[in-house]
């Protein structure tokens, strides 16, 4: 994926809060982005989220999505 890529993954994370975050699928076109959030704590994911993902879950899902959004 290069900089001038229409689609980019970007990771998030927030302060204080390890373990935690989200890949951002944006879309230079100004459409809608699309998180994939991820949590590496067993415990804090099972009762926060609804979609239970590892960070290396939540990544691949987010280059799939990508992926199928680029044709």
């Amino acid at each position: 994926m290069s900089k001038d890529d229409p689609i980019r993954i970007i990771p998030h994370s927030p302060e204080g809060i390890p373990d935690t975050g989200s890949f951002e699928v944006r879309f230079a076109d100004g459409r809608d982005s699309v998180y994939f959030y991820w949590d590496e704590n067993a415990g804090r994911r099972s009762i926060s989220m609804s979609t239970k993902m590892t960070r290396k879950q939540a990544l691949e899902k987010a280059k799939t999505f990508a992926r199928r959004m680029r044709g």
